[in-house]
């Protein structure tokens, strides 16, 4: 069974470019275009591995993964922060919100996919 990865995204092509990558290395991908309906969708569909911009409308990335990780259901889920922010800070602010990693766009795809098996321990 393939793996469940939630990509929140609110930029359409960054949306269509990750969705097919993943897709081609044969993850199953949900979507989610801001940071409520990503919320509400690692609830419901339980995500094996979640991709989260940080710029997001409404609450960005980094509130989204601070509330992820205060949940007992969801503290443990991998979460990749994949931003165009790219400062040292911003990164820094990612890890310690409860980020597994975070990359900054726009990323080599390889990079990419070698990030997503190591949190699916496909790898």
């Amino acid at each position: 069974m393939a793996k469940r990865i939630l990509l929140v995204e609110d930029d359409p092509a960054v949306m269509r470019a990750m969705s097919y990558m993943l897709e081609k290395g044969g993850y199953e991908v949900l979507t989610a275009r801001n940071g409520l309906e990503g919320l509400r969708k690692v609830k419901e569909e339980n995500p094996d591995l979640l991709i989260l911009d940080v710029m997001l409308p409404g609450i960005d990335g980094f509130e989204v993964c601070h509330r992820l990780r205060a949940e007992p259901q969801t503290a443990q889920l991998p979460i990749l922060m994949l931003s165009a922010k790219g400062q040292e800070a911003d990164r820094s602010m990612g890890l310690q919100v409860g980020a597994n990693e975070y990359l900054t766009k726009p990323v080599e795809r390889l990079v990419f996919l070698g990030k997503v098996e190591a949190l699916l321990g496909t790898k």
